[in-house]
């Protein structure tokens, strides 16, 4: 892989990174913080979904998010044609 295309490979990982981040800002601040008065006012499993957001659902989301990241990594790594073991050979 030349420069350019390094370039252009962790370019889109920042932009996943940063894209994954921010949801799981929005979700952690909007549900727990934010909007949680209105989200209080509907219950999940007997716990108000606010209080619930800001106590499991955003770790939750967080969890969920780095099963998607490993996805798209995956898919971006393909796109690319790099494999774990290639990686391994060149960083040794």
């Amino acid at each position: 892989m030349d420069a350019q295309q390094r370039q252009a490979y962790w370019r889109e990982n920042l932009k996943l990174m940063a894209i994954l981040l921010t949801i799981w800002a929005l979700v952690s601040f909007g549900a727990g913080i934010v909007f949680v008065e209105q989200l209080n006012s509907v219950s999940f499993l007997g716990v108000p979904l606010g209080f619930w957001f800001a106590q499991q659902g955003s770790i939750v989301v967080f969890v969920l998010l780095i099963f998607v990241y490993v996805k798209m990594m995956d898919r971006l790594d393909a796109r690319y044609g790099i494999t774990e073991y290639e990686q391994e050979v060149h960083h040794s």
